[in-house]
């Protein structure tokens, strides 16, 4: 499975919404049930997802599937 379909699945999961709704544009700025609770949440499943960790900053910056999906392959 690609890094980007894993982010995707985990986003889809953490808005509780159905993987085929959540593109690689899909971001907080588009998606009104992404708000500051569910990107805390999203954090904490990336971080078990990924096996990575983040930091606070992090949290600002990952706000859309294709920050998120570069984030993840460049911390590989």
């Amino acid at each position: 499975m690609s890094t980007q379909s894993q982010v995707i699945e985990v986003v889809a999961d953490s808005l509780n919404l159905d993987e085929s709704s959540i593109t690689i544009d899909s971001s907080a700025d588009n998606i009104d049930t992404w708000d500051s609770l569910v990107q805390v949440n999203l954090m904490i499943a990336l971080e078990q997802t990924f096996d990575i960790e983040l930091e606070v900053e992090d949290f600002m910056a990952l706000t859309s599937v294709a920050a998120i999906t570069r984030f993840v392959e460049d911390y590989s």
